[in-house]
């Protein structure tokens, strides 16, 4: 057996749009090359939906999004310089918006007019004229205070756990005052690539023991304090004081509490936990999203590739495994990250049930740092790209969420208690609770023109992809709904039970963000270049494109403007791609005016209600980048290119803070490109020397408001 791991060049080295064979080793463990997991027959609920789908009007959501428009309405030219390191107040400060869906003062007309970049090939990160980047934190940078200075040949498990970890990915920036001068950055680190970490890298099997647990501290989380430079949309680290605040969660040491009614279950119960409830570590942490009660979602991903020795798991498992990726054929599947040789408890020959305690949501409270992160089983397991909350009108919160794989399902959760709007101690113990019982829901899509769609992405004679849809019920509280398996089963065998009640097959549904003014729901499909090959589905309306290279994005408003409605109409506003091919799409937008886009992967908003869209695995040859467009009014679909990240990188995030001033992203990946190493790299972002994935934030040079 060959040390060196298994790169899998396809056409060239190239994978996913134009993914380097390099990313799909080390951040999906060459998912392509396996079988594609769900292998059910589903069908669609009515064969047609006769005549155009009438778009229902759409009030506005609830008391919703507190934190992630709580930034302090100053304008940002009012601020008298950078804000003092401070002690942590006895209380944390969570600020309360009145009323979240009316603009705070400063945040522009909405209005986006900032001159689109064009797309490029360079080894930086390029924004429009008249604004300013700056590297927030990269890995290696100190998050705890007393963390050594980062030495790139003397890596240790316990430096790296004190340290920013590695390829980042969600970016989170709760505010910690009223007047917008101190948060706080909460970010997700995916994965480790051990080719561009070590220096004389020369295949797993080589890395010593504590390289390995280094790689697995580089893995989890970050919680930074940060303050605003200057009174500007410039933000950084506070480098003096207690930082009390700063914090590292990893796949090596960090203990996560099971909630919710999978917790204590036999399938989570393993010989170094008998009573399932607590799980160390946690793996792949790609998107998420900040509650309005002022925690952060996290979403366990491709979990699977850590894992070996499901060939000898018990037999009744192996369908299981199989349905989540995790190869049954061989003890080390091709993209092992062979971390069992750190931890037997990722050895499933010995550890079976270890599986099962990833693929969850987590809960973080970045403003309690004793507190010990939680894995919520009520939203069910699958490959999480993120959840994002949205509070219903009726007060209970809503969390949407895509299970990023090939012909896999959207979900939704629906909490059974309600949000309690304010700070107090009684509203934050009760929201705490809100994702720990509630009902999961799959999608299921039907189509309005399904006789017109032959895979080319033609428009149909109505002039739009669009349809209905219902929300299928799975379970709620510990009653399943799906016949032949309990709560606990349907939980943590979520995709089993999508596969049982016929939710439609997606193009990759990866982000899913609700918007915080309207309630509609939008979705990243990011490609799916099986779709319409032999003995794989077909295109369908909502999947119009046969071998689909660049994604399409997904609006769906829910019935009534109710996000607890258990029906809903869905169209594509955007079919991406280059503008001048036929088959892309901009809700109608004169497509000479439009930028090319390709695999959308991460969806935000900012405080106007613009959407803004990163890509990752551009498919036309340019860099990865941000892009914005208004999805109400006459420049609906008016996509602009806003940044392009440097060569070989992901465009992760995206965040804006609720001032409008600042816009974060994760730079991850950069110089992920075959045959680079740290020797010989193929980008030396941002500094130089060699790559290092960093989270990065742009601004306004005269203060004034983002994209306007």
């Amino acid at each position: 057996m060959s040390d060196r791991p298994r790169l899998l060049p396809l056409l060239g080295t190239t994978r996913h749009g134009s993914r380097d064979a390099m990313t799909c080793l080390y951040r999906c463990g060459n998912a392509c090359d396996h079988p594609v997991p769900n292998t059910s027959d589903n069908t669609y609920f009515g064969d047609l939906v006769e005549g155009e789908v009438t778009r229902r009007g759409v009030v506005r959501a609830g008391a919703v999004g507190a934190l992630v428009l709580g930034f302090g309405g100053t304008a940002a030219g009012a601020l008298a310089g950078a804000a003092p390191a401070a002690a942590a107040p006895a209380t944390p400060v969570v600020p309360e918006v009145a009323d979240p869906t009316a603009p705070q003062r400063g945040v522009g007309s909405g209005a986006l007019t900032f001159k689109p970049i064009p797309p490029n090939q360079l080894d930086t990160l390029v924004v429009p004229n008249g604004y300013d980047h700056h590297v927030v934190i990269r890995w290696g940078d100190p998050v705890l205070p007393g963390a050594p200075r980062f030495d790139l040949h003397g890596q240790t498990a316990a430096a790296q756990a004190k340290q920013f970890g590695y390829n980042n990915d969600f970016v989170g920036v709760l505010p910690l005052d009223r007047r917008g001068r101190r948060a706080l950055l909460v970010v997700n680190h995916e994965y480790t690539n051990e080719d561009l970490m070590f220096p004389g890298f020369t295949g797993l099997d080589n890395l010593t023991v504590e390289q390995v647990r280094t790689a697995m501290a580089a893995h989890g989380m970050s919680v930074v304090e940060l303050e605003r430079v200057d009174g500007t949309g410039q933000w950084r680290p506070v480098g003096q004081g207690r930082r009390p605040y700063n914090r590292r969660v990893t796949a090596l040491a960090t203990k996560f509490e099971l909630t919710g009614p999978a917790a204590g279950s036999a399938w989570l119960r393993t010989a170094a936990d008998p009573k399932g409830r607590t799980v160390v570590g946690t793996l792949n942490n790609c998107a998420g999203g900040v509650t309005p009660w002022g925690t952060v979602l996290s979403g366990e991903e491709n979990f699977n590739q850590y894992f070996v020795g499901a060939d000898a798991a018990p037999a009744e498992l192996k369908p299981k495994f199989d349905r989540y990726g995790i190869t049954t054929a061989a003890r080390y599947p091709s993209g092992s990250r062979k971390w069992e040789r750190a931890d037997e408890r990722f050895d499933l020959a010995k550890h079976p049930n270890e599986a099962h305690r990833f693929g969850w949501i987590v809960e973080i409270d970045p403003f309690d740092p004793e507190s010990r992160p939680r894995k919520h089983t009520a939203l069910g397991r699958f490959k999480h790209e993120g959840a994002n909350v949205i509070v219903a009108r009726d007060k209970r919160v809503v969390a949407y969420m895509g299970d990023d794989e090939r012909f896999d399902y959207l979900y939704k959760f629906v909490s059974d208690k309600k949000f309690m709007p304010g700070d107090s101690w009684v509203a934050r113990k009760n929201n705490l609770t809100l994702l720990e019982s509630g009902t999961l829901y799959v999608a299921q899509f039907a189509q309005t023109s399904a006789a017109e769609i032959d895979g080319s992405g033609k428009l149909p004679a109505d002039g739009a992809f669009n349809g209905t849809g219902r929300w299928i019920r799975l379970v709620s509280g510990n009653r399943s709904y799906v016949d032949g398996m309990t709560a606990a089963d349907v939980l943590t065998f979520t995709r089993l039970a999508g596969d049982k009640v016929g939710a439609t097959k997606m193009d990759r549904p990866e982000d899913v963000e609700p918007s915080l003014l309207t309630g509609k729901v939008y979705v990243a499909l990011t490609n799916n270049t099986d779709r319409g090959k032999a003995g794989k589905p077909a295109a369908d309306e909502i999947n119009p494109r046969n071998l689909n290279k660049h994604g399409q994005i997904l609006e769906l408003v829910e019935d009534r403007g109710d996000n607890t409605a258990e029906s809903f109409t869905w169209s594509l506003p955007i079919v991406a791609g280059d503008p001048a091919d036929p088959s892309t799409y901009f809700a109608g937008y004169d497509k000479t005016r439009v930028s090319p886009i390709s695999c959308p992967d991460n969806v935000a908003f900012d405080a106007t209600g613009n959407l803004w869209i990163s890509t990752d695995g551009n498919a036309l040859g340019s860099n990865d980048g941000l892009f914005a467009t208004a999805v109400e009014g006459p420049e609906r679909g008016h996509l602009k290119q806003f940044l392009t990240v440097p060569l070989g990188a992901e465009t992760c995030g995206p965040f804006i803070t609720g001032d409008n001033r600042s816009v974060f992203v994760a730079v991850q990946h950069p110089g992920e490109i075959t045959g680079a190493s740290v020797e010989k790299p193929a980008s030396t972002w941002p500094d130089g020397d060699y790559a290092k994935p960093g989270v990065v934030v742009t601004w306004r040079l005269d203060g004034g408001p983002i994209g306007s």
